[in-house]
């Protein structure tokens, strides 16, 4: 009998797949990265510091994620990728020991108006299952809760082929959830006729007033050359019959210059095109037309939770699915965890543990009706992260984007811990943030700086937390800093009421906010601070209200669109010149004809991913060469789209290049903290914070008495709150009441009154707990806030 020896390597060598422990990327020269190279541990928390502009997520998002769901998306067929978002591969000479990458970010959820907390997570879905073993009476399997699912029922012939045909008529049916009247979408709407058309005008003379709808655009010549109206008579002469066409025909197929197309009527057609979409998400002008054309109200029949009537029929101990997904979350899970019945014991487990995630998390108030339209960027980030607490994959690289944002300081412990959580099961936690209390749990911190922009862009530390306050640079400086108390704060001269506040979970709160000082509104997650103030104070006049909400606007919209900047700059160039304005227009008469001013051409590969590359007759400048040769101060227009906000604001501001209109708008730009952006820069690649300060900085010319922000905090570097901080009072010190939504505890050091709500979260909260100046806080210590403020300043 022969035996084999099998050879073990000693414990003492190294394997080689052990040796895989490092991210390492080399040359990374992504937006402002200036060939980078760094060695990330892999199975430890790392967390990237730096100012704004920096090149943090040039570095984590735009170079190591984008790697790696490049190469994922490469692994699928030619066809999957066709549906697929289209990912070049980063500028940077090698990316080694990748692992897959999930990124966890602050985009707010999909504008999917039948989407809500309960079903981006699996919480709904168990709930389904949950009902349909233990509901009684019994109604059906779990797609009879479901209020995405319609009930149908019909009849029909089946052939089986058995040797023989043989034709059975059967009947067949479907019990889903959805209510019939809403179509699960628990609103109804009703139109306002006179606001989508004028019945004075025809069809030619521009009677629809819906935004789009054009006199000689083919939605409206769909209604005039469809032969069912005469174009040049006044609707209001209509007949019944035409009147009934125009607004509710049924779809069919009409001939309009001999291409078939399919007509419905106005009102069907809106129905569709408009109303089915989540409001928030609309463009401002589309959003303006339906909330004045449109009153949504709850269905009369299912009472706004969408669900047939058979669906909330069937209850477990006297609580319906929709009873349910209305509890707060932390109610939900006490009331799961009260359910004993062995037959569903590991369902019962798994939603009991998916609904503790959300109390953990600092998500407890939410409830699963909730749209998650609806969620800040925020909340919206740490509900993903609910996805993957329960996760059974190892050794991944989960990557955060700011996760602190928005979170009072008690719940950055929680999550924190989270974070951790994730490290501790094998994955590589890769965190881009600002707040000291995240850096501090870092295993290994990436410092990026020195500066912003193109005096940014490389690796000044990288190493413990402990080496990071002892370097010099700004991240180490400012690591430690601390807001002391002010010594006087100024005096109000009026207050704004509020009486009887009852959005949200407020509990009919009656406060004063004082004018002429800065207010800082704060309280914990869900405490109420946005339903008392966007609620009760941004709406009324003189209120100038900027939050972090997305701008709306084309890959080809920038700083210098946005703020009206470009304007005065095309008509200096155009005088300077002797020649039109229009050609200083990417969009216009100045663009490439190959790219169409874009800066880069789109190809269209069918079913595979679209490949964009760099336009090779502009070079990525996006104008006409011609137009490259008129110049002013000795720049051209291109030049000058690419500079700096702080290099333009100097260039305007002396020699044959002065020009007082855009040098006022640079100056609120460099005020706000934005001088590193370039002038010329994609809106779509700015930050939360980013697009909140330059919503700023455009309002500022305004003459609003009263300015609403919303944590102006969000993605400022330590060493950049101090120069808010001087903004705010600039603002106050000119006549302007200020007051602030935030959590950042040196704002609230800062302010001249505080308002805190709480003392908790959803229906614990929306009660005023405090108002008062911040040493009067202090010195209470009545409130988590006040406990929290008191620690940070030492007393």
């Amino acid at each position: 009998m022969s035996t084999t020896t099998v050879t073990h390597a000693s414990d003492s060598e190294a394997r080689v797949a052990d040796s895989h422990d490092l991210i390492r990327v080399q040359g990374a020269r992504v937006n402002n990265l200036k060939d980078v190279s760094v060695e990330i541990p892999k199975r430890r928390l790392t967390v990237f510091t730096g100012v704004s502009g920096s090149g943090k997520s040039s570095l984590v998002f735009g170079t190591i994620a984008a790697e790696s769901q490049r190469m994922i998306n490469e692994t699928y067929s030619a066809f999957v990728q066709g549906f697929m978002p289209t990912l070049s591969r980063p500028d940077v000479d090698v990316l080694e020991g990748l692992t897959t990458a999930i990124i966890v970010d602050q985009e707010r959820m999909g504008a999917n108006a039948r989407s809500t907390v309960g079903t981006v997570t699996d919480a709904n879905a168990m709930l389904r299952i949950l009902f349909s073993r233990l509901g009684q009476p019994h109604i059906g399997s779990p797609q009879a809760f479901s209020f995405n699912i319609p009930s149908v029922q019909g009849s029909g012939a089946i052939t089986i082929d058995r040797g023989q045909s043989t034709t059975v008529s059967r009947d067949f049916s479907q019990i889903g959830g959805m209510c019939p009247r809403c179509e699960g979408m628990g609103t109804v709407s009703d139109i306002d006729l006179t606001q989508i058309y004028d019945d004075t005008k025809s069809l030619a003379g521009g009677a629809i007033t819906v935004p789009g709808y054009t006199a000689d655009g083919w939605s409206v010549r769909i209604f005039s050359e469809s032969g069912f109206f005469d174009p040049d008579k006044p609707i209001r002469d209509y007949t019944e019959s035409e009147l009934h066409d125009f607004l509710y025909r049924e779809p069919g197929k009409v001939k309009v210059n001999g291409i078939n197309l399919t007509y419905e009527g106005l009102v069907s057609k809106l129905q569709k095109s408009m109303l089915s979409k989540d409001v928030d998400a609309m463009q401002p002008h589309i959003r303006a037309f339906v909330q004045r054309a449109v009153t949504f109200t709850a269905c009369p029949e299912c009472g706004g939770t969408r669900l047939s009537e058979g669906a909330r029929r069937s209850k477990i101990d006297g609580i319906s699915i929709a009873d349910a997904c209305a509890m707060q979350i932390s109610d939900l899970a006490t009331w799961v965890r009260g359910l004993d019945e062995p037959s569903v014991a590991p369902l019962l487990a798994g939603l009991q543990q998916n609904l503790d995630s959300f109390v953990d998390i600092g998500l407890g108030y939410l409830s699963l009706d909730r749209p998650s339209g609806t969620l800040s960027g925020g909340e919206a980030q740490r509900t993903k992260m609910i996805r993957h607490l329960g996760s059974s994959l190892t050794d991944v690289t989960y990557v955060f984007d700011e996760p602190t944002i928005g979170l009072h300081p008690h719940d950055i412990q929680r999550m924190n811990r989270l974070l951790q959580q994730l490290r501790d099961k094998g994955n590589t936690v890769l965190v881009v943030e600002h707040k000291p209390e995240a850096i501090a749990i870092a295993d290994h911190v990436v410092d990026l700086g020195p500066r912003a922009g193109s005096a940014g862009g490389e690796i000044v530390f990288e190493g413990t937390v402990d080496d990071l306050r002892a370097s010099d640079t700004l991240t180490g400086r400012h690591l430690d800093d601390r807001a002391s108390l002010k010594g006087e704060v100024r005096t109000p001269n009026g207050a704004l009421e509020i009486r009887g506040a009852l959005e949200n979970n407020l509990q009919d709160v009656d406060v004063d906010v004082p004018l002429g000082v800065l207010v800082v509104v704060t309280g914990v997650a869900g405490s109420g601070k946005s339903s008392l103030i966007h609620g009760s104070v941004a709406g009324r006049d003189g209120v100038v209200s900027i939050d972090q909400g997305a701008i709306r606007g084309s890959r080809r919209s920038n700083p210098a669109t946005y703020t009206g900047l470009l304007e005065p700059i095309r008509k200096a160039f155009a005088k300077a010149n002797g020649v039109k304005p229009a050609l200083f227009s990417a969009n216009s008469e100045g663009a490439c004809p190959n790219c169409n001013g874009a800066g880069v051409i789109y190809t269209d590969l069918g079913m595979m991913a679209t490949v964009e590359s760099p336009c090779e007759v502009c070079e990525g400048r996006r104008f006409d060469t011609s137009v490259l040769e008129y110049k002013l101060g000795g720049r051209d227009i291109s030049e000058v789209l690419g500079m700096s906000v702080a290099d333009a604001e100097s260039f305007f501001s002396a020699g044959e290049s002065r020009l007082p209109a855009a040098h006022a708008i640079l100056e609120r730009l460099v005020d706000v903290g934005l001088g590193y952006l370039t002038i010329g820069q994609p809106l779509t690649t700015l930050s939360g914070g980013e697009r909140q300060r330059l919503k700023l900085a455009t309002h500022m010319a305004e003459q609003g008495g009263v300015y609403v922000l919303d944590e102006p905090t969000t993605g400022l570097h330590l060493a950049d709150v101090e120069q808010l901080l001087g903004l705010l009072d600039r603002l106050v010190d000119a006549g302007k009441s200020v007051i602030v939504i935030e959590h950042h505890q040196a704002v609230m050091a800062h302010a001249d009154w505080i308002i805190d709500l709480g003392p908790g979260a959803g229906h614990d909260g929306g009660r005023i707990v405090f108002e008062g100046t911040p040493a009067e806080l202090v010195a209470a210590r009545s409130t988590l806030t006040g406990q929290h403020l008191a620690t940070y300043v030492g007393s």
